[in-house]
């Protein structure tokens, strides 16, 4: 299919939890059943762990993070995980939970062989807690965190918010400034771009919003829908998903999971395969 045998890396992708109210425990349960069929080598978790961000809701998203396979996470928050109606709270300590209990990084990198994953915290509660931001000074170390490694490796970006809408008819913002980040980001090579926020699923290509300078290439982007809550938007109404990204050394191909409750597990509904530009 993709003219390589193994993948080299396997990236679990999965978002929008929402512990509290939403959380569909039936759905998760299906999800940890499922994922020691897939063996990655890593799992990402795009942000919005919790409903209210409440402590609670943080402390079963933190059990329930530690049931996923014994792999390396990389974990970012998303604009649910700051308060919302605990306005001083949001305003002089928004990630006091968080950082308390689930991580106290808010941009990680993650580095495993052949690969430095980048997570950016696009939240800015202050300022623009619904459709996030990303700073100068966070481009900056993302610059930073790449040119640490070699030309090579595998580049991926994660972030809550997206950089691009998703192509329907519902109404969403894309970040302020996305298409200047998306310019660096293709400047650094990155690949891949990981998110969530949407509340359903979009796989794609940079190229499909912006012209970009390298129209040989662009950015593939990898939205994920709302893995184990009922907060579905759009054809993925009432609906879970979640993604598996393989590279292989020509290929990366996505496969994309949806949980079907008569036969109560997650099935892979579709497959796409984009052609590699890291050289």
């Amino acid at each position: 299919m993709n003219g390589d045998d193994t993948a080299f890396l396997k990236l679990l992708h999965i978002s929008d939890l929402h512990f509290g109210p939403p959380f569909h425990p039936e759905v998760a349960e299906a999800l940890l059943h499922i994922l020691p069929t897939v063996d990655v080598h890593a799992a990402i978790i795009s942000g919005d762990l919790t409903q209210r961000a409440k402590r609670e809701q943080f402390m079963e998203a933190k059990q329930f993070l530690q049931r996923l396979p014994q792999v390396p996470q990389l974990v970012i928050p998303g604009n649910h995980d700051v308060p919302l109606y605990r306005v001083w709270e949001r305003l002089t300590n928004p990630h006091r939970l968080y950082r308390e209990i689930i991580t106290d990084d808010l941009q990680p990198v993650l580095k495993i062989e052949g690969a430095v994953i980048v997570g950016i915290d696009s939240t800015n509660p202050r300022k623009a807690i619904t459709n996030g931001h990303i700073t100068k000074q966070q481009l900056q170390d993302v610059t930073a965190a790449f040119q640490k490694e070699g030309p090579a490796a595998v580049r991926v970006i994660v972030a809550h918010h997206p950089f691009a809408p998703a192509p329907d008819l519902l109404k969403d913002k894309r970040m302020p400034d996305s298409q200047r980040a998306i310019q660096q980001f293709e400047e650094l090579g990155v690949e891949v771009i990981l998110g969530g926020h949407l509340h359903r699923s979009y796989i794609g290509n940079t190229l499909d919003f912006y012209p970009g300078k390298h129209r040989d290439r662009g950015i593939i982007i990898v939205q994920c829908g709302t893995t184990t809550s009922r907060r579905g938007r759009g054809r993925e109404s009432e609906k879970n998903t979640f993604n598996i990204v393989e590279f292989f050394q020509t290929t990366i191909v996505v496969n994309h999971y949806m949980f079907f409750s008569q036969s109560n597990t997650f099935e892979k509904i579709s497959c796409h395969i984009f052609r590699r530009n890291h050289t």
